[in-house]
């Protein structure tokens, strides 16, 4: 007789086991930066007590990076450390405190990676206790009330990250190792280190005369990035801050070939813009190629940036043959006669 609700899950396989035989692993992207912009996390503190006063938005953001690809979910606890929750003002002993947010994060994660083939990582980041100087014991014991939290919800493994400094970093290590769990640790860190007596403000002086224009990598940027970093031998790749399921989307479409398979998000979008093929103004149909979108040049938005000084636009209108409408898909001799019209266009204004 089968069992009540059908077949069981197969038990899945572990972080270190899908590694060790060469599987991909595509991790999650970032929570605070993508919930911030929602209206979920309040900038500044970048605390995630949002797991807590809307685990529907916390569960919907885990559900959208599953279904671009990801295959870990990260427990949304980046800042969930007690004295940081105390330490901006979002410590509410009967509603929000280290251990509540801890488990509600946890819960979330793992009621999404049910969905999927999804292991769940509990993290932990850099702490106010460690910035005030307390000692190593105190320090330590903060990353342990958050492990506690991580083993009673048996989380498949530990992600230390975003760590400013190596000793505190070496710390939560030792911490999270006690849970006998695979450990994996980034630092926050430049080639030359993080604090070098430049005062922020000079820098962001410095850089604004340099010219530098911060900026969000585009989908095309990312699929690169995820080529050129399986070439190198990694296999596992994921995003943080600012990562949205689009950028994990991107991973898993690149490395397809590989995988054997697309996320279910892929249903409605073409790799390297082959959905473009059918929209309706003929330059944008153009870039319905990857060689396109590998030579694009980054824009500012600024004026005599590539995007505003060379238009796409091709100067024609209603009534043109490359306007007219058509209900079927576009034809490989249709797209080549673009292509070659957008390289004759490309040269002209060169």
């Amino acid at each position: 007789m089968a069992p009540v609700g059908g077949t069981p899950k197969p038990p899945k396989k572990g972080i270190l086991e899908r590694l060790d035989s060469g599987e991909i692993v595509i991790g999650d992207g970032g929570f605070v930066i993508a919930l911030e912009k929602r209206g979920y996390v309040k900038a500044g503190p970048w605390t995630p007590e949002a797991a807590v006063e809307h685990p529907e938005a916390v569960r919907q953001l885990h559900r959208e990076f599953l279904r671009a690809g990801s295959n870990v979910l990260q427990t949304f606890t980046f800042y969930a450390s007690e004295d940081k929750l105390e330490n901006r003002g979002n410590y509410v002993s009967d509603k929000i405190s280290g251990q509540k947010v801890n488990e509600a994060a946890c819960d979330i994660a793992q009621e999404v990676s049910q969905e999927g083939d999804a292991l769940v990582a509990g993290g932990v980041s850099q702490t106010p206790s460690y910035l005030s100087c307390k000692d190593k014991a105190e320090v330590k014991a903060i990353f342990q009330k958050q492990l506690e939290v991580f083993v009673k919800k048996n989380v498949d493994f530990l992600i230390a990250e975003y760590f400013e400094h190596v000793e505190e970093a070496s710390w939560a290590v030792e911490v999270l190792k006690e849970s006998g769990k695979p450990v994996a640790v980034s630092l926050c860190i430049g080639p030359e280190g993080d604090m070098h007596g430049i005062p922020p403000g000079e820098c962001a002086v410095q850089l604004v005369k340099a010219g530098l224009e911060p900026r969000i990598l585009t989908r095309w940027d990312v699929q690169k990035y995820a080529r050129e970093a399986y070439n190198l031998g990694i296999r596992y790749i994921g995003g943080c801050c600012g990562f949205e399921p689009y950028h994990i989307r991107a991973i898993a479409e690149e490395l397809a070939p590989e995988r054997g398979f697309l996320p279910e998000a892929s249903e409605k979008h073409g790799s390297w813009g082959s959905g473009l093929s059918m929209h309706t103004k003929p330059w944008v149909r153009a870039r319905a190629r990857k060689e396109y979108w590998e030579n694009l040049l980054p824009a500012s938005g600024r004026p005599y940036c590539p995007s505003m000084s060379k238009p796409d636009a091709w100067g024609v209108t209603k009534g043109a043959a490359e306007l007219m409408q058509q209900k079927e898909a576009t034809t490989e001799q249709q797209l080549k006669e673009l292509f070659e019209k957008q390289k004759f266009k490309s040269s002209m204004v060169a």
